[in-house]
């Protein structure tokens, strides 16, 4: 039988074994090859665009560094200032108050514990109401979420944002437990008043410790976080309380408290802190704080690293100098009837330690805050004084020795001619130099350190803590060198301290933002003078209180100190010390203008010493 034909037209099948799959071949490894390019550019813009987030590597809660601010502690430990470009303190979850995580977390996001970062329930019903409304009337982000935002992204408002926030939100609770997640939004939410976070606004707001806040306070500051300043409860107090009345109702929903507790909370009456008087009290310090803090760590340290400082600051003595410096400033414009009334600076230090205890630099920081017991250089005048005897004595020279207080003319060198005269323009004759010191004599002080030398008064200045120039010439016996008033208050503390000198300190102790202490030197006292001579010009300066131009001082028992006045009655100085305590005091208008007349240093500044050293002891 005859082979069948195959139909024309039609091409043979090919075997399997054919030369076309060379070509198919080709063909396919030329599809991957796109494909795995597309692939790799697909996924290398995708990694391109989330290394643009500029994520922060945050996979423990120790990875978590924001600005934090620097905590001045008084020297009973409590909070007094705080000094910082964000003024932030970063608290663990397990340091908190449980109460606090509950109320923000029934205020902002009531299924945080269950959602993963995302509620689509919640995003779903604000869209729903936002819809409903015609605008953004409410929003669906979660706790995790709007700690994303806080510290990954921009504020800018696009769906592209959005959806950044979705996915980081998603990351970001799949690397950080639950309660390190809220930790960091309790340290980062800001909560109006320059304070971020619940540990600055407890602060802030009360004055406590976060962990000493009570329900009712912490619901007011859970209330914050939708609109701090609209809720504001020192300009808005009625819708703080709106707010507040809702987060203590949620915490009842959340079976976090009772109704009764709710309801209680909410009928506690709430004390507010003024913050304004607060940097008013402690301005002056604070600020001289920062400067010694600086030389040591550097300003981005100081703002940024969390520092704790304990300062020797003494909460009691320091709202009396406020107090003493306000009312004796308006004491004295009120007797010359002065529209403007002077200036006034005080500091009191712990002689044996050098412990600063109280500052104030002027009689209202907020007003002006150029310290005038440090940054200040005026002429001290007779306050001076005591160092020449001091430098006198320690040659061997006695108080029974007899100084001619008698007219007195020195030629300069360039041919001129200097005619010193006493305060009063009286003159004596022979007056003891223990006279001369309690009535502060000018011709017996000036013919003493001609005797002495001006060259050994200096060196002991110099010993004495006083770092400005003195200028080596006769008129360093009127007090014609300027200094600030805490270089001269310090100097004295050889005559309260058995002739050792003890700079003034204002820190104690530095901690890091872990609690590590860092390392801080406070000087040991050193003996400069004999405490013979010391226990002498001592003595001395009890004379001046008792019977010399210091009797406006008189009322303290042991109580000693020396006056001061410049030329034409422009500063006026009074610096003492009662068994304990040292103070200096200093009045005067920051242009040089005089005081008044009759306005010497016993009569504008021995009272607001007295008064300031009364109230220290009764205090103790």
């Amino acid at each position: 039988m005859a082979a069948r034909k195959k139909p024309p037209g039609k091409p043979a099948k090919r075997s399997r074994g054919s030369r076309s799959r060379p070509r198919n071949h080709n063909d396919i490894i030329t599809f991957l090859l796109i494909a795995a390019g597309i692939a790799t550019l697909l996924i290398g813009s995708g990694l391109g665009w989330f290394l643009s987030l500029n994520v922060p590597d945050i996979r423990t809660f120790d990875d978590y560094r924001p600005p934090v601010a620097t905590t001045l502690l008084d020297n009973r430990g409590n909070f007094i200032d705080a000094i910082y470009e964000q003024n932030r303190v970063v608290l663990r979850y397990e340091e908190m108050n449980p109460l606090i995580p509950q109320a923000f977390v029934a205020a902002e996001d009531g299924r945080y514990w269950d959602h993963g970062g995302l509620d689509a329930w919640s995003i779903f019903r604000a869209l729903v109401r936002n819809l409903q409304s015609g605008h953004r009337a409410q929003g669906g982000s979660t706790i995790t979420q709007q700690v994303t935002r806080s510290l990954m992204l921009t504020r800018e408002k696009s769906y592209s944002r959005k959806i950044k926030e979705a996915l980081l939100a998603y990351r970001l609770d799949k690397m950080l437990s639950k309660e390190d997640i809220l930790a960091i939004y309790l340290s980062e939410i800001y909560l109006g008043e320059g304070a971020y976070g619940v540990e600055a606004a407890a602060r802030t707001y009360f004055n406590k410790r976060a962990d000493q806040l009570e329900l009712a306070e912490i619901a007011l500051l859970a209330g914050l976080p939708q609109s701090p300043s609209r809720y504001s409860p020192l300009t808005h107090f009625d819708e703080a309380r709106t707010r507040q009345r809702y987060v203590l109702n949620r915490m009842a929903d959340e079976g976090y408290i009772s109704p009764d507790e709710a309801r209680h909370a909410f009928q506690r009456k709430l004390r507010f802190h003024d913050p304004g008087r607060q940097h008013d009290l402690y301005g002056y310090f604070t600020q001289y704080v920062r400067q010694e803090l600086e030389k040591k760590f550097g300003a981005e340290q100081l703002l940024y690293e969390g520092l704790t400082v304990t300062t020797t600051i003494d909460p009691f003595l320091q709202e009396q100098a406020v107090r003493t410096v306000r009312e004796g400033s308006a004491s004295i414009q009120q007797r010359l009837r002065d529209p403007s009334g002077p200036q006034a600076a005080l500091v009191a230090i712990e002689p044996k330690t050098g412990r600063i205890r109280a500052m104030t630099g002027g009689t209202d920081f907020n007003a002006s805050p150029f310290n005038r017991a440090v940054q200040a250089k005026r002429q001290p005048g007779s306050v001076f004084k005591p160092l020449i005897y001091t430098a006198a004595f320690e040659k061997g020279l006695r108080p029974d020795l007899l100084i001619d207080d008698s007219p007195l003319t020195i030629s300069n060198p360039d041919g001129s001619s200097w005619t010193p005269r006493n305060w009063n323009r009286h003159h004596y004759g022979p007056t003891t130099l223990r006279d001369g010191l309690v009535f502060s004599r000018n011709i017996v002080t000036i013919k003493l350190l001609r005797q002495t030398g001006v060259g050994e008064v200096v060196r002991l200045a110099e010993n004495l803590g006083i770092t400005s120039r003195l200028e080596p010439e006769l008129t360093l016996a009127l007090g014609a060198s300027p200094v600030s008033v805490l270089e001269m208050t310090g100097a004295y503390t050889v005559f309260a301290n058995g002739g050792k000198f003890m700079p003034p300190v204002c820190i104690t102790a530095v901690r890091d933002r872990h609690g590590n202490p860092l390392p801080w030197t406070n000087p040991q006292p050193k003996q400069v003078i004999s405490s013979s001579t010391a226990r002498l010009v001592a003595d001395l300066l009890e004379e001046v209180i008792s019977r010399g131009t210091g009797q406006k001082a008189r009322g303290l028992p042991d109580s000693a100190g020396k006056t001061g006045t410049t030329d034409d009655n422009r500063d006026g100085w009074f610096i003492g010390f009662t068994p304990g305590l040292l103070a200096g005091v200093w009045v005067g208008h920051d242009r040089g203008k005089s005081l008044g007349r009759g306005e010497t240093g016993g009569e504008a500044a021995a009272p607001i010493w007295l008064n300031f050293m009364r109230a220290a002891t009764r205090r103790n």
